[in-house]
């Protein structure tokens, strides 16, 4: 059977993604994982140690965050590509990140992937929305990709072999980088194939932060196994064995298998959700490769393998306790299973970034296929024995020397110009392409793909001047990298200019200068909360929280007075007013809290994080038992965040009943 690639269309069950948040985001990213204790990074490697501080986010910008989303669903169709041989059937979501959802083997009829049944967004990605379940490619910066729930370009390309495959390229926004994943599966090969490769057109180095996310059907009789006798684990020094996001201040070593008195390598004996960074045998040594698989009770699943240059490997559990359990259900629905994640990345750990040079790539191929092993041996006490008969397995279902082979076939393919036309992602690659003259064949960021969302900044390349809507909508997205910044500091300084030119000079570290150029905007704006916004956050983030409430208040009292209807409008007085309320009670004033309450739409009082928020006013105003019915009346909040406790805290603040299971998200153990 020859390999086909066509369009397709796939129904879930689906919630809205809703608006993009209309702020810019000034601070530091909540999901960005740091090494916080010095002397756990001088313990590491040398090159672990040296890309443990590199290239970390200090903000999001210019990506703006994705939290309007909801979690009433409804079924809704989705634009899918589908590739298809005599062994596997690969479904890919290119409006969705080019996520791989599906992946069949066909002679057994048995999905390879943990495939999510619904399209349920949540709190997970550096900026926001992302779902879970298939393969994900997570580039830019160290969490999920603020691509999860974006369209990506894609097309149809001559495969190596002679065949057909399907081209995903983007342009990375955080690293102003642009990347491609070509897929393809041979026409006798049981395994999907991904080329990636990540360029770096500027004249500096960047950078880089690839993991490539496979979700995978768990239960008891599910094992990981993987060429490694020790795991880099994050851990807490006061959170004892089991942590989770947001809570890892140091990596240290364990031994694989077995740690405190369990067996990591099958996922769910773990109580808690943790992460287990693997310390592959060396790469290049005798028979050494990179792999990882997971595999049932029967020696049965899904193995991953890629050349030597993404050398990390990793497995994510969730956890057998009720709060990892809880987070399942709340990705997808209940009695749809559980998944765990094995991962591979360009460094050892998710704490990393790598330098790609000015003018230079980074590339290397991976393959993703069914795997049967002994079964004695894989679940065999001896560890050892366990891994090398997968290995042996793998050796012998795809010979490392034919992934070789492969990726130096697809080399010589990765530039190739694309065919037909598939779908289209953003317009900003092609803005950088045409305004910085890039060449970059075999993925073209054509004229034709700008926006209305561009538009305003191709004419500030075009003429030096940033045109001015006017007051009739919110601000639109902008742009921070040093030769738009330069163009912002020459052009006419009216108060669009200068609101940009803030968020450029804060994304650069030089706060001052973006408080001055913010301040320098107010006195002739005629809407001035977008300026007042920016101040009143830069106070937050510089520890004057008194004055930032304040500025806070006006600048919400400003967008009430020149706000009007629509999505946009909408969207903007929900960030502006979630960040409003909680910024002054967080200063102890709840009366302007309340006041900020009153002047929002009555829509927006019902959603559940305002619901939230009205539970924190009634109980700074004193009201206890009303602010636990907010509770008792039930609400469900689409971002809440992974290893976000606020639920628990807020409620232990208004009662001392036991937390109700609703509302148990926790995911590491009790302090």
């Amino acid at each position: 059977m020859a390999t086909t690639v066509r369009r397709a269309v796939l129904t879930l069950p689906a919630a809205p993604l809703g608006p993009e948040n209309p702020l810019p985001a000034l601070g530091a990213p909540a999901e960005v994982h740091h090494v916080l204790d010095e002397r756990t990074r001088a313990g590491l490697p040398r090159d672990m140690a040296r890309q443990t501080g590199y290239g970390q986010l200090r903000s999001l910008l210019p990506v703006r965050i994705l939290d309007g989303y909801g979690r009433q669903r409804q079924e809704r169709e989705f634009e899918a590509i589908v590739l298809e041989n005599a062994h596997l059937r690969a479904t890919v979501l290119p409006g969705l990140g080019g996520r791989v959802h599906s992946l069949v083997h066909l002679p057994s009829g048995r999905e390879l992937l943990y495939r999510n049944p619904v399209f349920q967004p949540a709190n997970f990605a550096l900026n926001g929305a992302w779902f879970s379940g298939g393969i994900e490619w997570n580039i830019g910066a160290t969490g999920h990709t603020t691509l999860s729930c974006a369209p990506l370009h894609a097309a149809t390309v001559p495969a190596p072999d002679g065949g057909v495959m399907l081209r995903l390229w983007e342009w990375e926004r955080l690293r102003d980088l642009p990347f491609q994943v070509d897929l393809w599966l041979p026409g006798d090969s049981a395994y999907l194939y991904a080329g990636v490769r990540i360029r770096n057109p500027h004249e500096r180095p960047a950078p880089v932060y690839w993991w490539s996310n496979t979700a995978v059907p768990e239960d008891h009789g599910t094992r990981v196994l993987v060429p490694a006798d020790e795991a880099w684990h994050p851990h807490s020094p006061e959170g004892g064995g089991g942590t989770s996001v947001g809570d890892e201040r140091t990596l240290r070593r364990i031994p694989v298998p077995d740690w405190q008195d369990a067996d990591r390598t099958y996922p769910l004996r773990s109580e808690y959700a943790a992460d287990f960074f693997y310390e592959l045998d060396p790469v290049g040594g005798p028979g050494a490769r990179p792999w990882i698989a997971a595999l049932d009770a029967a020696g049965s699943g899904l193995v991953q393998t890629s050349t030597d240059a993404l050398r990390g490997r990793k497995l994510f559990v969730w956890g057998s306790g009720a709060g990892g359990r809880r987070w399942q259900d709340w990705l997808t629905e209940p009695g749809s299973g559980g998944y765990a994640e094995i991962q591979a990345g360009l460094a050892r750990t998710q704490r990393e970034h790598v330098r790609l040079e000015a003018g230079a790539e980074l590339s290397w191929l991976e393959a993703y296929g069914p795997l049967t092993a002994d079964p004695a041996a894989v679940h065999g006490a001896d560890w050892a024995a366990a891994r090398a008969e997968a290995a042996r397995a793998l050796e012998a279902a795809l010979p490392r020397d034919r992934v070789e082979e492969a990726y130096a076939a697809w080399r010589g393919s990765a530039d190739t110009a694309p065919g037909e036309r598939l779908a289209r992602g953003s317009g900003w690659g092609a803005l950088e392409v045409v305004c910085g003259g890039h060449e970059l064949p075999g993925t073209p960021f054509a004229e034709s793909d700008l926006g209305e969302e561009q538009q305003p900044w191709l004419e500030l390349w075009r003429s030096g001047v940033l045109p001015d809507p006017g007051p009739a909508a919110p601000p639109g997205p902008g742009l921070v990298a040093p030769h738009w910044r330069d163009m912002l500091e020459t052009a006419p300084a009216d108060p669009l200019t200068e609101y940009h030119l803030g968020v450029a000079q804060w994304h650069a570290g030089d706060v001052a200068q973006a408080v001055r150029s913010w301040e320098r905007g107010l006195p002739r704006a005629a809407a001035r909360w977008p300026l007042l916004r920016c101040l009143a956050a830069a106070d937050m983030l510089s520890a004057d929280p008194v004055r930032g409430a304040r500025r806070y208040a006006e600048a919400f009292a400003d967008l009430a007075q020149h706000g009007r209807g629509g999505a946009a409008w909408e969207a903007a007085e929900s960030a502006l007013g979630r960040e409003a309320m909680t910024a002054l009670l967080e200063a102890g004033r709840p009366a302007e809290a309340r006041s900020v309450w009153e002047r929002l739409r009555p829509a927006l009082r019902e959603q559940p994080r305002f619901r939230l928020l009205a539970a924190l006013l009634l109980a700074a105003e004193g009201h206890m038992a009303a602010a636990r019915r907010v509770f008792e009346d039930g609400f469900e909040l689409p971002d809440l965040r992974e290893g976000d406790e606020i639920l628990a805290e807020v409620w232990s603040c208004i009662t001392d009943r036991p937390l109700p299971p609703a509302y148990n998200f926790r995911m590491r153990p009790p302090s």
